[in-house]
């Protein structure tokens, strides 16, 4: 009995190890979206976060003392140059002016009363009829006379710029703020400000620009590049664009070298004085590459630690024997064809939008997997679908950037 027990346990051993195993099927195709790389000319704006300023602004304050007798101006108004905006009190500054041409009028008396002296004196040392002493002692108050009249000059001069500066008028064309001091206000000079006046039209805007973009915009001031003619545009508080297009008007001397940023000073138009100085603008730069850019949707590209990538899918070549090929030697083959993914790293250039640039990992003509990147990895099987490359209908038109948002 227990020879037959251990015959039948081999026997059944020999049985199950004689049985093929089930293979574990294949994972089905995974359904994806395709692209077909191409290459367009695209558009887009630089954003650059700035301020308003001035061209031109100057303090005005007093240079004599006195008190505020009239103001000639409507506060936050435009002024003219040469504009009489305040009056000092001036009756001690024309009391001086007066009291100036009088001392000059008695000095210019004792020179004329000098020189008669001195040709006298002069004309009779000729004859030996007048001693040496006299004649030089009438040529030195000559000479002291006409000095006095010369200081007496220099006095009325003074006098009289003394009451010019009790009128302070526009220093040139601009906006002028809130007055600083009322009628009746005793005005002391170097501590008493009376305004401010600054230019108003063309107005500028200060934009900070990386060091790496400094040749970009010195290019674009010697007018190297053929730029678009909305090349400099800004965006008011109010989120509208402003209707008047910009200029460089001065590229700052250095770069800051805490920074490493400088400078760029840009000029618009004011006619309507709409700009005032010290808003906050964003500056669009509008941009445009080279050449054709190859643009792709922003959710095909997969980041891995810092580093971009995109699926391309490609067909793969599987040899399949013929059914009876374990018994036949030389069997024929069947070929099939079966497309799969696989990951390409790639440099990122500008965010447009919902789609980026990519520079360098994909060619043209190569299908990138643009929907169902998560599901799958390198070599998965997928089944895909087509789609057109990314144009204007995926906003790769005119778009903005911000300047900070570099990959």
């Amino acid at each position: 009995m227990n020879r037959l027990a251990s015959i039948l346990v081999l026997i059944s051993g020999l049985a199950f190890f004689s049985c093929k195993q089930k293979e574990t099927p294949p994972a089905p195709p995974i359904p994806v979206n395709l692209m077909t790389v191409t290459t367009q000319r695209v558009f887009y704006y630089d954003k650059y976060p700035s301020a308003t300023v001035a061209l031109s602004q100057v303090n005005l304050n007093a240079q004599v003392t006195g008190y505020v007798t009239s103001i000639n101006f409507m506060e936050g108004s435009h002024v003219q140059k040469g504009q009489l905006l305040y009056k000092l009190d001036e009756r001690l500054y024309t009391a001086s002016v007066d009291q100036a041409r009088a001392n000059l009028r008695v000095d210019s008396g004792n020179l004329l009363q000098q020189q008669q002296d001195a040709d006298r004196y002069v004309y009779l040392a000729k004859h030996n009829a007048v001693a040496t002493q006299l004649v030089d002692h009438a040529l030195i108050s000559l000479q002291n006379a006409k000095d006095s009249v010369v200081a007496a000059q220099q006095l009325l001069k003074t006098a009289l710029t003394n009451l010019t500066y009790s009128n302070i008028y526009a220093p040139f064309d601009g906006t002028i703020g809130i007055s600083q001091v009322r009628l009746g206000n005793l005005v002391t000079p170097g501590t008493t400000l009376l305004n401010t006046i600054s230019t108003d039209n063309p107005m500028g805007v200060d934009v900070l620009v990386n060091e790496a973009q400094l040749a970009h915009f010195e290019d674009l001031q010697r007018n190297k590049q053929n730029t678009v003619d909305s090349l400099f545009t800004i965006i008011l508080p109010n989120q509208q664009v402003y209707p008047y297009l910009g200029k460089i008007a001065i590229i700052d001397r250095a770069v800051d070298p805490q920074t490493g940023t400088i400078t760029v000073r840009l000029a618009f138009p004011n006619p309507k004085y709409d700009l005032r100085p010290g808003m906050s603008v964003v500056v669009r730069v509008h941009n445009q590459d080279a050449g054709p850019q190859i643009v792709v949707p922003s959710r095909a590209v997969v980041e891995q630690m810092g580093e971009y990538f995109l699926f391309i899918a490609k067909d793969t070549v599987l040899e399949t024997h013929s059914a009876d090929s374990a018994a036949k030697k030389g069997a024929d083959t069947v070929q099939t064809a079966k497309l799969r993914a696989f990951q390409k790293k790639v440099q990122l250039g500008q965010t447009i939008g919902p789609n980026v640039v990519v520079k360098s990992g994909v060619n043209v003509g190569d299908r990138v997997i643009v929907d169902g990147v998560q599901a799958i990895h390198e070599g998965s099987a997928i089944n895909a679908s087509s789609k057109p490359s990314p144009g204007k209908n995926e906003n790769t038109g005119n778009q903005e950037r911000d300047s900070s948002k570099n990959k």
